[in-house]
């Protein structure tokens, strides 16, 4: 739903814009002008406007009478991404680790009590499950999800749990109390990974660890996924994971020294004078 923002410099269009970008989802790839209005809680003459504007600028396109977003949307996320630094860095390193151990790598980070993934390596095996850039679940069912709430303080973490997910829990998932997970998440940040035993899907069995940036706090967290059937959890913890914490440390260390380097940085009068 659109939002209204209380600062005097907030641009109430864009926010709209945005809002409507974000009623496309997995379960909603194709929409009409209807639907759209009524998800975004916009008048329906704005939402039609703000899609056509849209879809003159490559964003969504008209199929029939619905509308779909196209591939350019992606450039917003990797935008994030690629401003990292972490893409480009993290990718030789998962595509080792996904040579050695046969299995797919992802990354994900923390939105609000959600993991999105922002990188992968996939294996072509047929897994129930699918995963792509942009893909949300909830953290508490993840072992990326469980890695990155484990490097949050306590009022931190207080905050994201009361969080509804975005990506809504599975629906054989059972209830898990607080003390429940806080319990979990001290063992987690204890040992330093995490694991998920078909918490998210059946069959789906992962575990993760930190990449930390230069400051060594936790900026993502890496994962190896596996098939239950083929994977026993023993192995996947005493084979996969001592090559996953060896990969997630190289990313944080070469992630580091990236950091380090000078980067080149446009200046503000630039845009100031409308350059750009």
């Amino acid at each position: 739903m659109a939002g209204r923002g209380v600062g005097p410099d907030f641009v109430e269009a864009l926010a709209r814009g945005l809002s409507v970008l974000s009623c496309f989802d997995a379960r909603h790839p194709r929409m009409t002008l209807t639907e759209i209005a009524a998800a975004s809680g916009l008048a329906r003459p704005t939402a039609r406007r703000l899609l056509l504007t849209l879809a003159e600028l490559g964003y969504v396109r008209a199929e029939g009478g619905s509308f779909v977003l196209t591939p350019r949307v992606l450039g917003l996320g990797m935008a994030y991404v690629n401003a990292l630094g972490l893409w480009d860095i993290a990718r030789p390193h998962m595509e080792n680790l996904v040579a050695s151990t046969k299995e797919s790598s992802s990354m994900s980070q923390l939105d609000g009590s959600d993991i999105v993934y922002v990188a992968r390596v996939a294996v072509p095996k047929i897994i129930g499950l699918r995963v792509s850039i942009g893909t949300k679940f909830p953290a508490v069912r993840t072992s990326q999800g469980k890695v990155l709430l484990a490097a949050l303080d306590e009022a931190a973490l207080k905050q994201v749990l009361v969080v509804p997910s975005e990506a809504g829990l599975p629906p054989y998932a059972r209830d898990r109390s607080m003390a429940d997970i806080r319990d979990e998440l001290r063992t987690v940040r204890a040992r330093g990974w995490a694991l998920a035993d078909e918490e998210l899907a059946p069959g789906i069995r992962s575990v993760a660890a930190p990449v930390r940036d230069g400051d060594g706090s936790v900026r993502a967290a890496l994962n190896v996924t596996v098939h239950a059937s083929e994977t026993t959890v023993q192995t996947l913890v005493t084979e996969h994971l001592p090559k996953l914490l060896r990969t997630a440390g190289d990313i944080s260390a070469e992630w580091a020294l990236w950091q380090d380097m000078p980067h080149s940085e446009l200046p503000m009068e630039r845009f100031a004078a409308g350059d750009g």
